[in-house]
């Protein structure tokens, strides 16, 4: 059993699902818009109908004459009249049906219109056996242009005539539209009263035709044409010589907007370029308004024809489609764009609340347990970007084409290649981000990055800048102070301090004591070692030829290490020097006799004489 039989024996199941999809369809859609699929399927669902009824009109046809042929009210007459009443009635529910279905449909679906000189006759909505509805309104077009082009068309010969299922315009011999009972439902009319309806329009769309053709309505409309060409070249002449004087003021003003353009003490554009660029852009100026002009002036040129209205229009559509488009899609887009700004300013003013906690922190105002000064402002740029990148986010479906395959192909391309060209800059990030917080160093400590020593001068997520005792600036990626070792010289500087050491060996001669108490003296005598506390020595090995003792004395100036150390040195020399003691390293052989001592000369006695040999035998024994 057909699809179409169950429906006609089931109405009311039929109308309910009916209603049903309706309900659904509305909830589902939108007012203004409806899928192409359900367009399509419904389309098919009002030419199954219309094929239909066709073939019950041949089989009502039919039956009437066999009724006709039958005479009384014998069995066979009645059972072919129940059979006629039967068809009526299924022809009315499909009837019906077809409406309802052109009613959903008509805000959905548009018409192809008939279009005769630039002017729209009637549309046509509904498909024709094979043909579509743009086929037929392409035919029934290129048909009616056939009489408009006919010197000898006469209306009366234009008819109106009743087919089988159809009703036609003829215009003698040749067919000129054919309407069916579903053209006549997207007109809200029957087939014949919609036929009458067209004949009329056709009618007098060949008349206005006529009368635009005629030599003197064409001698009328060279006179506008030539009009407008006057003025347009009117036109031109102005602007050429309104600019023309424009560009002479220009070059010739000494007016102040013409002195240059100035940010801060940078000179941007000169006074010359100022006139320059102000004279470019009048001659761009000219040339669009006379583009301008010509683009609208040839149109309506073409206007004033008929037969080159058509082209006049597609002449305008060039720029008038475009602005539409245009301002239906600013329009349109509004409401994203208001949203937009919201968001913009509810995450600028969360920004302003951050930088106002990191401040506060940073001055010391804001104490929060465990969180240290110098982390606010690496803290509030980390927060900040990844603020950043979850507005960015939140906005992102707000912007015009982000749901586009480009953009999004744009997007995916831009991160891979961040992603494989930042390998090392992130990895540098990184540990920029990990020595912050670690607080290995901070701006102005003298520090040891594996074999460089200096002072740190900047910080940045990239890199670590150090200034050598050389005033050799030296730029260490933070991944390499990462993977070495860092030592700092001024983190317990201001507190216990900064012990320097230095090692000297002495002789196995010298008494130990004497050599503590020298370099004890030497140290306190130097200007930037501590006196509390007190400077220490330890003795660090015993070797074969001497013993090497090692001073340590505290500094709170780490930053000036050198000059310590030399100051140091130089004042042990003398100490011991003064001592008489002599300082043997690392190595130093001499004999004594015949010698004179390593003491240099300003510290030993006036009548101090090197000893002479002395020479003795064997049998000799001292007294």
């Amino acid at each position: 059993m057909t699809e179409f039989a169950q429906i006609t024996r089931k109405p009311d199941i039929t109308y309910m699902k009916l209603f049903l999809f309706a309900v659904l369809v509305f909830i589902q859609q939108p007012a203004d818009t409806l899928p192409p699929k359900q367009v399509d399927a419904q389309l098919l669902i009002i030419q199954r109908l219309s094929a239909e009824r066709a073939t019950d009109s041949l089989r009502r046809q039919g039956l009437e004459q066999q009724v006709a042929k039958l005479s009384g009210n014998d069995a066979k007459r009645l059972a072919l009249l129940r059979q006629l009443d039967s068809i009526k009635a299924s022809d009315s529910t499909k009837l019906s049906r077809q409406k309802q279905q052109v009613d959903s449909l008509r805000k959905f679906v548009k018409g192809y219109p008939v279009v005769l000189l630039n002017d729209t006759l009637f549309s046509l909505y509904a498909r024709q056996g094979s043909f579509t509805a743009i086929e037929r309104a392409s035919a029934v077009e290129s048909r009616i242009k056939t009489l408009a082009s006919d010197r000898l068309f006469t209306a009366s010969k234009l008819q109106v005539v009743n087919a089988e299922q159809t009703t036609d315009l003829v215009y003698g011999d040749q067919l000129i539209l054919s309407l069916s009972t579903t053209d006549g439902l997207w007109g809200h009319l029957t087939k014949e009263q919609l036929a009458r309806k067209y004949h009329d329009r056709i009618i007098q769309g060949l008349r206005a035709y006529e009368a635009d053709t005629q030599w003197s309505a064409l001698a009328k409309e060279a006179g506008l044409a030539l009009a407008v060409i006057l003025v347009a070249i009117l036109l031109i002449t102005l602007i050429i010589r309104m600019t023309r004087r424009l560009e002479r003021q220009i070059q010739g003003s000494e007016h102040h907007w013409f002195g240059g353009l100035h940010i801060r003490n940078y000179e941007l554009v000169n006074s010359g370029q100022a006139r320059q660029v102000l004279s470019s852009i009048v001659t761009l100026v000219k040339w669009l308004l006379i583009i301008l002009v010509v683009y609208f002036a040839i149109p309506i040129v073409f206007g004033f024809f008929p037969y080159t209205r058509e082209l006049s229009g597609t002449l305008f559509g060039y720029v008038m489609a475009p602005l539409h488009r245009i301002g239906s899609a600013i329009w349109a887009y509004i409401p994203n764009l208001i949203t937009i700004l919201v968001l913009c300013l509810v995450f600028r003013y969360a920004l302003r609340f951050l930088r106002f906690l990191k401040r506060e922190i940073e001055h010391g105002k804001l104490s929060i347990p465990g969180f240290y000064p110098d982390w606010a402002n690496p803290t509030y740029q980390i927060i900040r970007v990844l603020v950043l990148a979850f507005m960015l986010i939140v906005i992102f479906p707000y912007l015009p084409g982000s749901d586009s395959p480009i953009f999004k192909g744009v997007s995916v391309f831009m991160g891979v290649l961040f992603t494989f060209g930042s390998a090392g800059a992130l990895g540098n990030v990184v540990a920029g981000l990990v020595l912050t917080y670690m607080r290995a160093f901070k701006l102005g400590d003298r520090v040891q990055i594996g074999e460089v020593t200096g002072d740190v001068i900047q910080k940045t997520l990239l890199v670590t800048r150090v200034r050598t005792i050389k005033n050799e600036i030296i730029s260490i990626p933070n991944s390499t102070v990462m993977n070495n070792h860092t030592v700092n010289y001024s983190s317990e500087s201001n507190t216990t301090g900064l012990i320097l050491h230095t090692s000297v060996t002495i002789g196995y001669d010298a008494p130990w004591r004497q050599v503590h108490e020298l370099l004890i003296n030497a140290a306190l005598q130097t200007t930037l070692i501590e006196h509390k506390p007190k400077p220490f020595v330890l003795q660090t090995s015993l070797e074969d030829y001497y013993v090497s003792y090692q001073i340590n004395a505290y500094t709170r100036s780490p930053g000036k290490q050198a000059v310590i150390y030399s100051e140091l040195h130089a004042l042990i020399q003398d100490k011991f020097n003064e001592a008489g003691v002599e300082i043997m390293s690392p190595h130093y052989r001499a004999v004594r006799d015949g010698n004179t001592t390593t003491i240099p000369a300003d510290y030993l006695p006036k009548d101090y004489t090197p000893p002479a040999f002395q020479v003795r035998s064997t049998d000799e024994r001292p007294s």
